[in-house]
C-alpha cells in the first residue's frame, strides 16, 4: 500500500504525518524541480494506491485544489482530500473557508474521501 502526498507545499503537514504512517508513501517535494521530478511525480500519481491532497491556509497557488478535483473525477476510489482550518497560526478567511467547503463537497460527491484533520486522515490510511 502506497500513498502519494500532494497538497500545500510550504507547510509542515508532511513532517507531522510521515513519521506516523504505517504504509509506504511518495513525497513529491524536491529541492530542484525539473523534468525528471515531474516524470517521477506523474508515475507515482498513476501507481500509488491513494492520492492524498492536504490543503492548508499556507497555500500560495491553486494547483493542488485543481489536482484534487481532477483526481476525484478520474480516480475517486483512490482520492483523499484533507482541508485544514489552521496551519501554524494561519487561517482561512471567511470567504475562503466557504469556497473550500463548496469545493470539497464537490470532491466528496464525486466519491472521494474527505477529512478535516490529519489524525482522521492518518487513521484511514493506516487501517488500509
Amino acid at each position: 500500500m502506497k500513498v502519494f502526498l500532494g497538497g500545500t507545499v510550504n507547510s509542515n503537514w508532511r513532517e507531522e504525518l510521515i513519521p506516523k504512517l504505517k504504509i509506504d508513501y511518495f513525497d513529491p517535494i524536491v529541492d530542484d524541480w525539473n523534468e525528471e521530478a515531474q516524470k517521477n511525480e506523474e508515475y507515482e500519481k498513476e501507481n500509488c494506491d491513494y492520492l492524498l491532497f492536504v490543503i492548508t491556509p499556507k497555500m500560495k497557488g491553486c494547483f493542488s485544489v485543481a489536482e484534487v478535483v481532477d483526481a476525484s473525477n478520474k480516480k475517486p476510489e483512490k482520492t483523499i482530500s484533507c482541508v485544514l482550518d489552521e496551519d501554524q497560526n494561519d487561517f482561512w478567511s471567511k470567504s475562503q473557508k466557504g469556497s473550500f467547503k463548496a469545493v470539497m463537497n464537490m470532491v466528496k460527491s464525486n466519491g472521494a474521501k474527505m477529512f478535516t484533520n490529519l489524525q482522521n486522515t492518518l487513521e484511514f490510511l493506516n487501517n488500509k
